[in-house]
């Protein structure tokens, strides 16, 4: 017997995915049938994406919200796309764009054509919007950095021995984990403040 599954995702788990799931029980998909990940769509390399593909079968049906929740890289949608109609023979229906509905067997030739062009778009669409995520995100880090801005934790305070202990290894009487042991700190921390 057919079923129907659905697939939630959102990008981190911060994000809320009510919204589509509230979707999807309209839709009538069952709770027990929609998969969710709470992880970037930059590839399919999803735990529960992963799960439900292997489930499918001929005469499923698979429902996202949009696009952008399949995933968010061009060729990947695409190849996806054709693993889920083509190999699984499952049906996908794409709530917020009704052309992208494969469930219609009847539909003609145009009809198809039109429905791969949309999907093509918004394949693109979807990836370029990341790539200007992560344009804006190094713009973003870049100005900050020239406010001085610091990321990171901030630097250790150095121990009031320091000085003392980094006299004794130049003078190599100590070694350098010596020397991190009696500062209690780590061996590339005191290299690090060695260099400086």
């Amino acid at each position: 017997m057919a079923q129907m599954y659905g697939y939630v995702r959102v990008s981190t788990r911060e994000q809320n995915e009510d919204r589509q799931l509230v979707a999807m029980q309209d839709f009538g998909v069952q709770e027990d049938k929609i998969f969710l990940d709470k992880q970037s769509g930059k590839d399919f390399k999803r735990p529960a994406y992963r799960r439900l593909l292997k489930m499918l079968k001929p005469e499923d049906t698979l429902v996202v919200k949009s696009i952008d929740r399949l995933g968010r890289d061009y060729e990947e949608i695409l190849e996806q796309w054709r693993i889920i109609t083509k190999e699984r023979q499952a049906a996908v229906v794409v709530l917020d764009i009704p052309l992208l509905d494969t469930r219609q067997k009847e539909r003609d030739l145009t009809g198809t054509l039109i429905a791969d062009l949309v999907l093509q778009i918004l394949s693109y669409v979807a990836q370029t919007e990341r790539e200007f995520i992560r344009q804006r995100q190094a713009e973003g880090i870049a100005a900050a950095k020239a406010k001085g801005v610091r990321f990171g934790r901030p630097p250790a305070e150095r121990p009031a021995l320091f000085q003392e202990v980094l006299e004794v290894w130049h003078r190599k009487e100590i070694s350098a984990r010596e020397a991190a042991r009696r500062l209690n700190v780590s061996h590339t921390t005191f290299q690090a403040w060695a260099e400086q």
